[in-house]
């Protein structure tokens, strides 16, 4: 089975010696979709920075998509982070920009003609089940579509990873479910998703492993 990351004896330490991470040994299999859970300041937001290469492990050995993450030169992150798409809980979107543009200006980085981006565009709109709403202001959307047109955004690149952390944190119940529903597709196609979250109740209902963060610590359910 491919690993898209692999965590052996990790540990992250911050300054003044608070230590975030401890001792991590895993693996994230290829388009696995897996929940974190723990509260607020157990290391869950420590654990996404280490695979977007945000932060560097201080002890152990840590791969992401191949590379080390140890030795990774900083002219070499842009490169993995392209292979690598994040959803965050605010959406972060252009509020004055239509749906097609907030995914235009994501893929304009990547040179992609203006044909290949416009058909990609469609390809993704029709994933995230947005495409009545291709031109449509981001101000105009309702949360849920907000946070669809993030997750298009973050796949825009047909990414090996995807993080999203706290992806349905200002979403009601029916609408976190699809959303969730919408992220397991997205692995159903291959990405890894790791999915950070405080709702439970919904990792209960959810058939997933769940990497559950204590205190620096981590436990596989």
């Amino acid at each position: 089975m491919v690993q898209v990351a692999i965590f052996q004896h990790v540990a992250m330490r911050y300054s003044r010696g608070i230590l975030a991470l401890h001792d991590v040994n895993l693996e994230l299999p290829k388009g696995e979709f897996t929940f974190l859970t723990g509260p607020s300041g157990a290391g869950k937001t420590t654990f996404l920075k280490l695979l977007f290469g945000e932060e560097r492990p201080t002890e152990g050995e840590l791969a992401v998509l191949g590379h080390d993450m140890n030795r990774l030169k900083i002219r070499h992150l842009p490169g993995l982070r392209r292979r690598i798409g994040v959803v965050f809980q605010d959406f972060r979107l252009l509020s004055r920009r239509t749906t097609v543009e907030n995914l235009d200006i994501a893929l304009r980085i990547r040179r992609l003609s203006k044909d290949e981006r416009r058909r990609r565009i469609d390809s993704i709109l029709r994933i995230v089940e947005l495409e009545g709403r291709a031109d449509s202001f981001a101000e105009e959307l309702s949360g849920g579509e907000q946070q669809r047109v993030a997750i298009a955004r973050a796949i825009s690149g047909d990414p090996e990873l995807l993080l999203a952390d706290e992806p349905t944190g200002n979403l009601d119940p029916d609408l976190s479910q699809k959303i969730m529903d919408l992220l397991r597709k997205i692995a159903s196609r291959g990405t890894t998703v790791i999915v950070a979250t405080h709702n439970y109740e919904m990792v209960k209902r959810i058939e997933a492993r769940a990497i559950h963060i204590e205190a620096g610590r981590v436990l596989v359910q």
